[in-house]
């Protein structure tokens, strides 16, 4: 399995990223993740929709907090063909809790708890704590990465004006 580093920190930290190296205009790889009532969603059930794809490391911390309630608000301004996904490795039961207490309702959270297969095959699984990195992928209709981001730092939010531009040119 292919490591990297550089991509990625923690306060300045480096971390290491393990899995495939994913870029504009590769085929965005399939999945199998866990929803909210711990049922298995697959990337099959948004096929034919823009999704925009942010992994977190957990939702229980303050930037990926902030990053998607942020997404939840801009959510309904894109419309019923975009759909915004937000994959961490957090218990399914815990996504459940923070988005009743967030009112998070437009944002589809999924746990990969079960493996590190998602994160190796989206390149974002970080070695060093089994969690994911804050990234960031707009997947056009046919299943095809347009836009991708993977933050610098995990304290930093990602360019939120430029993920939001891309899918909307998808539209």
């Amino acid at each position: 399995m292919q490591e990297r580093t550089g991509l990625t920190a923690v306060e300045g930290n480096l971390l290491t990223l393990v899995g495939n190296e994913l870029k504009v205009g590769d085929k965005a790889p399939e999945f199998e993740l866990a929803g909210n009532g711990l049922e298995s969603v697959t990337s099959a059930e948004f096929d034919g929709k823009v999704r925009i794809v942010a992994t977190v490391p957990s939702l229980d911390t303050g930037v990926c907090d902030t990053e998607t309630r942020r997404f939840n608000e801009e959510a309904s301004g894109l419309g019923d063909d975009v759909v915004i996904l937000t994959v961490s490795m957090d218990l399914p039961f815990a996504q459940a809790r923070w988005c009743a207490a967030a009112g998070v309702e437009r944002v589809t959270t999924l746990s990969a708890y079960r493996s590190a297969a998602f994160g190796e095959s989206y390149g974002v699984f970080i070695k060093e704590n089994r969690l994911l990195a804050r990234a960031i992928f707009v997947v056009d209709r046919e299943g095809v990465i347009r836009h991708m981001e993977i933050v610098d730092d995990l304290t930093h939010e990602p360019d939120y004006e430029a993920t939001l531009d891309a899918a909307r040119k998808l539209l």
